[in-house]
């Protein structure tokens, strides 16, 4: 069965249809830049072109960067604020005229990796971040999701998490691998002081480059790449519209 997957980020808006049997892409991913100001309208009509170029008529999922509970939205990270109380869901319904499904966009990658990638069969505590623009995060009990963490927000030396390790302070600061793996890391004990979790799975873009960086982490929990790397939220995305997380 496919379904389209659509991940909305900071920086770009992709798509491309899933097999959700297998969590498989059946097609290249299309990808069209956020627009700035990232506001509900904006997104909403950029999300409607990646729909027409698949000339879709079924139902979709979408990975957004908030909070996101019954299709609203209660934060905004990386995108306009003037998203917080929307409905994003039935706007994106409403202008893409297909169904649709939302959720956070970790939440979706991490979906996507306990059923088909890093997480899959793994008991326990486990532990989803995404390290891109911001710093996403999804949490995983015995394969059950515990929606909406957002532990990117985190506070270490006063500062957000996500502004001192996401993946976009380092290409902004122009950080060495070794100094940002060192901010990752005190991140990651932070997350170990207070979740004790059984696995941590890295994902977001910078997971294509995990040789550089994964050996430079100390953590008690094993660290693992996730498998499918910055297609994890496409297909997460794509999988909650079956199982309705």
């Amino acid at each position: 069965m496919e379904i389209l997957g659509i991940d909305i980020g900071g920086c770009g808006i992709k798509g491309a249809r899933v097999d959700i049997d297998t969590g498989v892409l059946t097609t290249e991913r299309y990808r069209i830049l956020t627009p700035q100001p990232a506001t509900p309208d904006a997104v909403a009509a950029t999300v409607a072109k990646v729909v027409m170029h698949f000339k879709w008529k079924g139902p979709v999922g979408c990975a957004f960067p908030a909070v996101i509970k019954d299709g609203v939205a209660y934060s905004a990270a990386n995108v306009d604020k003037s998203w917080i109380g929307a409905n994003g869901q039935k706007l994106l319904s409403r202008r893409t005229k297909c169904p649709v499904h939302m959720l956070n966009d970790a939440d979706a990658a991490g979906i996507a990796e306990m059923a088909f990638g890093a997480g899959k069969g793994r008991a326990g505590v486990v532990m989803m971040l995404t390290f891109g623009t911001g710093i996403g995060c999804a949490l995983f009990l015995n394969g059950q999701l515990v929606p909406n963490t957002e532990l990117g927000h985190l506070e270490i030396r006063g500062k957000e998490a996500e502004r001192r390790a996401a993946d976009r302070i380092r290409r902004k600061k122009a950080l060495s691998w070794r100094k940002w793996a060192a901010r990752v890391d005190e991140y990651l004990r932070k997350l170990e002081a207070l979740f004790s979790p059984d696995l941590f799975i890295i994902g977001g873009g910078v997971s294509r480059k995990h040789a550089k960086f994964l050996p430079r982490l100390k953590t008690h929990a094993p660290v693992e790449a996730a498998q499918l790397l910055n297609n994890a939220g496409m297909i997460g995305a794509a999988l909650a519209v079956k199982t309705g997380i």
